[in-house]
């Protein structure tokens, strides 16, 4: 169950007790009840200022025609509360990622500048051509490590999970990683693997595949935007990251090769259907959209949208 239907759930609840108790106070043995919603967040004050009620406690109030309306506070969770930092903003994002699409479907398309790489919106964000900058949560933080005067709001934009995808009846290759990321997870590796890029044991215990490993099942390609760490990214002229050392340790599983080719974000799931690779790795997250273009597997990562802005930017 979602947040959301948490809340709904709970509204209606209190529309069962205050009916009760209207009734126990001698209200009309048949009660038709309104029930009006407004959100929390940084829209209120403006809604105050419109007229709209913005008590934080629930009221049943009855009505001249002797119906009851029901006023319930139901937070803004579908972009945690965040949604009124952005309207009015012009919104740089990667094109063809998941900020793309959400912001896109929230604000509309002229309110969004597209890059083809992260660092190229943060750019245009330093340089006063954009105003925020909604990316992945771990990159986010690479790139205001990197570039002075930035900041990433406190609230999330909204949440998602990762995993690998497939052409859609590639069925035998996605189950064998799909048992792969299941025992990559359980004796330990992946988190070795993520934590050796991401909190404080960063830049330490890399992964390195067994001596042993037979790789006579073949090579397994794997399609990426290189402009994503710390998933994936170029160190000197080698690709590596999060998601590569992933990979490589699924491949290692497999008996296989691993062999990474860098594109467009936006050109992976592509190559991906027109067989040029056997697998997209970047960071990439499911949504009701993708998975009718293509299979994915188990999810193996969890994270979230973020928003940069300048350090002077006023939540």
């Amino acid at each position: 169950m979602t947040n959301t239907y948490k809340r709904v759930s709970a509204a209606l609840l209190s529309v069962l007790l205050l009916c009760t108790l209207a009734l126990s106070a001698g209200a009309a043995s048949k009660l038709r009840v309104g029930v009006k919603f407004w959100k929390t967040g940084s829209d209120k004050e403006s809604m105050a200022n419109s007229g709209i009620d913005t008590s934080r406690e629930a009221s049943l109030t009855r009505q001249s025609n002797g119906t009851y309306t029901l006023t319930l506070p139901i937070q803004q969770v579908s972009k945690m509360g965040v949604t009124g930092y952005l309207t009015g903003l012009t919104i740089g994002v990667q094109l063809g990622t998941t900020g793309d699409l959400s912001v896109t479907d929230e604000y509309g398309d002229d309110a969004v500048e597209r890059y083809n790489k992260g660092f190229e919106a943060v750019q245009a964000l330093v340089q006063g051509k954009i105003d925020a900058v909604v990316i992945d949560e771990l990159p986010a933080e690479e790139f205001v490590k990197s570039v002075d005067g930035l900041k990433i709001l406190q609230s999330a934009y909204s949440q998602e999970d990762y995993a690998i995808c497939f052409k859609k009846d590639n069925t035998d290759l996605c189950d064998k990683v799909n048992e792969a990321i299941k025992e990559l997870k359980d004796e330990g590796t992946f988190d070795q693997i993520a934590n050796s890029y991401i909190g404080d044991s960063a830049g330490e215990n890399y992964y390195e595949s067994p001596e042993d490993v037979d790789r006579s099942n073949g090579t397994l390609i794997m399609a990426t935007n290189a402009e994503f760490p710390p998933y994936e990214y170029y160190e000197s002229e080698e690709i590596t990251g999060l998601d590569v050392d992933f990979a490589q340790a699924i491949c290692d599983k497999l008996g296989m090769e691993l062999e990474v080719e860098d594109m467009a974000f936006d050109s992976i799931i592509p190559a991906v259907n027109s067989g040029k690779a056997d697998m997209g790795v970047a960071g990439m997250t499911v949504t009701p959209d993708r998975e009718k273009e293509v299979l994915f597997s188990d999810s193996y990562y969890s994270s979230k949208q973020v928003i940069i802005v300048k350090e002077d930017f006023e939540e």
